[in-house]
């Protein structure tokens, strides 16, 4: 194996492991941001959780986090609740540095 060939290796096994990273952080961060719109919209305990489940899942529908935006700002207007864009965009992006700390952290 040529030192080229080690190199290609090695920077093809660290955006595996970037790639990994990316997805761990997105779902965690769509679970946090599903159980902050969930305590938004009043619900607790069981109820919660299966928000943010929904949250989580709304993620699959295309690529992107606009889907999950799009689910939450949904959620919040059929219940009167007064969230800008720049807000709820604005903690998807702090929840989303929160979740990269939690994973780096262990």
């Amino acid at each position: 194996m040529t030192t080229f060939d080690k190199r290609e290796e090695g920077f093809e096994k660290k955006f595996a492991l970037d790639e990994e990273l990316r997805f761990k952080a997105n779902a965690r961060r769509n679970r946090l941001f599903g159980a902050w719109a969930a305590q938004q919209l009043g619900l607790a305990g069981p109820d919660a959780d299966a928000y943010a489940k929904e949250v989580v899942m709304a993620d699959f529908e295309e690529a992107g986090e606009d889907d999950v935006f799009r689910k939450v700002r949904k959620d919040f207007d059929a219940k009167g609740i007064k969230q800008s864009d720049q807000d709820i965009r604005r903690t998807m992006s702090d929840l989303m540095e929160q979740a990269i700390a939690q994973i780096k952290a262990g």
